[in-house]
């Protein structure tokens, strides 16, 4: 065992690096393959060869400076917002039970762009779900004729793929509001026009094939029924439709590299979303939620109940009663969305979340990393498997079990598979009052260490709630912050952030190259297993 030390400002955290080889960075490390089957349809045309076609250009990368957003982009995600009047409510944070199991799958954290997840005692863990910028709702998602897509991408090669969506707009041009697909048949045929391998995508529209360096290939999106193909070839390559809008073939695709620009846009008339449902389940308030409550300037905490001991100190605008079992109660939609009006209007939109930075490009210096599992407990183990299609990191539940099981999580308002584009360890000192009662301090003026997991890569960094200028001159508060060992601040990756909350003497552990480990350890007197 090679054991490393990594001295944070504040605090001294072992990591413990078991054949940690330093970065040579392989993004599309082979992941473990589950079984499930596809359809296999069977062939209806055979392709000709065509030209290649003139390569079109490149987005710039997208680059958010921290305290600097255009309008329209959420500080919280870097990505742009359906309806830019939403950034001017207020967050809301809503206490969210993992435990009992009953409350699985939780409803509703797709749509959030921040998580956090922390210990309640007894090896059992809760999230506080930060919704911003986006209202949930309740989606019946389009399928196509396949069999959806459920095993993890397995790369042998390079990388041929990445997303079929629903273009609302029809347009051509994928907006971060539109959902993909599942569902859809594609085909991948060589370059004298023979089909040499069929796929589909998954709950959340990605795809991708295994292909040869210099050779040439063609892909073929099957019209789901009722469906149309969006205009093709209209925009930036990696935003646009690839498929012919006559016959959903791409032309000849010859592979100098990794290629994850082959998308496909489908418009219909059908109704896809219904702003209607519930999210939760909604559980007790805990002390850590008035820290975090506080760096989200005017936000409005909902939770269900609290002991007596901490109530008073917990600043909530709403609560949801627990009035059907231990689960907790679900929130309906509907009052979900009047809160936040009605907050918004008391406590106005003066606030400013842009305390992170966002980029599409990796930072220098990470390490391989394409699997991070959280040990809380022998009934509490959670899985991320980095998926190189999305570039996120794909959530597996266990069942509760010492005969432990893991299960792809699902979100229960849209029934896609859930996935983040940034995993985020932190540590925090942990102060017990009592057994199941614990102070986490995270209010300002905190510095630690902590990892960030982007783009199968991971990343010693700090995290930090101290004053900026922006604190200083404003007398407002900005959400924690993220920065890397010289505390200049670390891009986060466009999209979703889950934060686990560790104790200053859990572990980080590599397993072995890319397979990463966090321990998570209660303080003393909490209430283990």
């Amino acid at each position: 065992m090679n054991l490393k030390t990594i001295i944070f400002i504040g605090i001294t955290a072992t990591i413990v690096l078991l054949g940690c080889v330093q970065p040579s960075v392989d993004a599309n490390a082979p992941l473990p393959p589950t079984s499930t089957a596809t359809n296999t349809p069977t062939a209806t045309i055979t392709p000709t060869a065509t030209n290649t076609p003139i390569p079109q250009p490149l987005s710039e990368p997208v680059f958010y400076e921290a305290g600097n957003f255009p309008e329209g982009i959420s500080p919280l995600s870097g990505l742009q917002v359906s309806d830019p009047a939403l950034l001017e409510q207020p967050a809301l944070l809503l206490s969210v039970p993992h435990f009992p199991i009953a409350a699985r799958p939780q409803s509703g954290l797709s749509f959030t762009p921040w998580v956090f997840e922390f210990l309640i005692g007894e090896g059992t863990t809760r999230f506080l779900a930060v919704f911003y910028g986006e209202q949930p709702f309740t989606e019946t998602p389009i399928v196509g004729d396949c069999e959806i897509r459920t095993e993890e991408f397995v790369s042998e090669g390079k990388i041929l793929g990445n997303f079929v969506w629903y273009d609302q707009d029809g347009d051509g041009i994928q907006n971060s509001n539109e959902k993909g697909v599942s569902g859809v048949c594609i085909r991948l045929y060589d370059e004298q026009g023979e089909l040499i391998e069929e796929t589909s995508s998954d709950s959340n529209g990605y795809y991708g094939f295994s292909v040869e360096i210099e050779k040439s290939y063609q892909v073929e999106f099957l019209r789901p029924e009722g469906m149309s193909f969006s205009p093709e070839n209209i925009g930036n390559e990696d935003s646009d439709s690839d498929a012919n809008s006559g016959n959903g073939m791409t032309g000849m695709i010859a592979i100098k590299g990794e290629n994850l620009y082959v998308d496909a846009g489908f418009v219909s008339s059908v109704e896809t979303k219904v702003v209607s449902g519930q999210v939760g389940p909604v559980r007790s308030g805990r002390l850590l939620f008035k820290h975090i409550q506080n760096f989200f300037q005017n936000s409005c905490l909902i939770f269900a109940g609290a002991t007596d001991l901490i109530v008073k100190d917990l600043p909530y605008c709403a609560q949801v009663h627990n009035t059907e079992n231990g689960a907790g109660s679900m929130l309906d939609i509907e009052r979900l969305i009047k809160i936040s009006e009605k907050n918004a209007i008391r406590r106005g939109s003066n606030f400013n979340y842009a305390s992170n930075s966002f980029s599409e490009i990796p930072p220098t210096g990470g390490f391989p990393a394409n699997q991070l599992d959280f040990f809380v407990s022998s009934v509490n183990q959670t899985q991320w498997i980095y998926d190189p299609l999305s570039t996120s990191w794909a959530r597996y539940v266990d069942n509760a079990s010492e005969e432990t099981i893991f299960t792809r999580d699902t979100d229960k308002l849209t029934g896609r598979e859930i996935s983040f584009e940034n995993i985020i360890v932190i540590f925090v000192e942990h102060e017990v009052i009592r057994p199941r009662i614990a102070d986490m301090h995270l209010e300002m003026g905190q510095l630690e260490g902590g990892y960030l997991f982007r783009d199968g890569q991971a990343y010693p960094i700090q995290w930090s709630t101290r004053a900026t200028d922006y604190e200083q001159s404003t007398g407002l508060r900005r959400p924690i912050a993220f920065q890397n060992l010289d505390g200049n601040p670390i891009p986060l990756r466009p999209g979703q952030t889950w934060i686990l909350i560790a104790t200053p003497y859990s572990e980080v552990s590599e397993v072995e190259t890319g397979h990463w480990k966090v321990r998570v350890y209660s303080p003393p007197g909490f209430g283990e297993y």
